[in-house]
């Protein structure tokens, strides 16, 4: 097993404004309504490829299909396989306590289930998300599960707890992956930096499963120096992406719905992000 550890400083995310964003956020999703001809905004104009097949709108057992017409070929070239299909049930959905999405995803190449859990919507507690991901085919990626989980509550604590503190005794932000050959762990965890400001720490654990573990222990020795510098770099990288996002000034809660509003407006679903 290979650990690798990095703190960088970054500017820290108003916990008002984020609370602010995700209450509006939630009203242009409930103010949509489905029809015979799919998903409507608020004004009337369509969200493109959504339709809702069972049950209620934004009650538990809904289920919606999020559809796209395959790319078009190039002259002489063969059409392509089946464009991606991606259905979206609800299993909860209560602003005061939770909201429970399940989404799966299926295409000639890859088959995936995601669920998405997240606590307290209203003012966001909890976030946890599970996800497989299997290639019909088999192959390397044969078949890769993840599990993600961010106790806000818990990061907001130590973010504002006094300079010097303590850091806390479990990360808030987890995440771990399994694929045959391996496992992954990643965790993050915020102190109080001062001048507006966190120290993030991040680490990284890395391991070989079964017969491959040997080999890969040997592998993650005699790499560990240019793995250990891909690592810290990552982190310098996104860290830094991340101060000159909020360097730049966020945008209102309000001008963030607009764009919200726009993006449904003109989504496309083959780039097969969540809807």
């Amino acid at each position: 097993m290979a650990r690798f550890h990095h703190t960088v400083t970054v500017t820290a995310l108003d916990r008002a404004w984020f609370e602010d964003c995700a209450a509006l956020l939630l009203d242009v999703v409930e103010s949509t309504r489905t029809g015979a001809g799919g998903a409507l905004l608020e004004d009337g104009e369509p969200v493109p490829g959504v339709r809702l097949v069972k049950g209620r709108h934004l009650r538990a057992g809904a289920r919606y299909t999020f559809a796209s017409d395959p790319a078009p070929s190039r002259p002489r070239e063969a059409p392509e396989g089946p464009p991606e299909a991606m259905t979206v049930r609800i299993q909860e959905w209560r602003r005061s306590t939770a909201i429970v999405v399940e989404q799966r995803l299926a295409s000639a190449d890859l088959a995936g289930r995601a669920t998405w859990r997240l606590r307290t919507p209203e003012r966001p507690s909890a976030l946890a998300a599970d996800l497989t991901l299997r290639r019909p085919g088999g192959g390397f990626l044969q078949r890769v599960s993840g599990r993600a989980r961010a106790d806000l509550g818990a990061w907001w604590a130590a973010a504002a707890a006094p300079v010097g503190a303590l850091p806390p005794a479990r990360a808030p932000l987890t995440a771990r992956a399994r694929h045959p050959l391996g496992r992954a762990a990643v965790s993050l965890a915020a102190r109080p930096a001062g001048d507006g400001a966190w120290r993030v720490g991040v680490t990284l654990t890395v391991s070989g499963r079964a017969l491959v573990r040997p080999p890969a222990a040997l592998v993650l020795l005699l790499f560990r120096i240019p793995l250990g510098r891909a690592f810290r770099s990552g982190v310098d990288g996104a860290a830094a992406r991340w101060n000159k996002t909020l360097g730049g000034g966020l945008p209102s809660p309000e001008a963030l719905r607009a764009e919200f509003t726009e993006a449904m407006a003109a989504r496309n679903p083959p780039d097969g992000a969540p809807g």
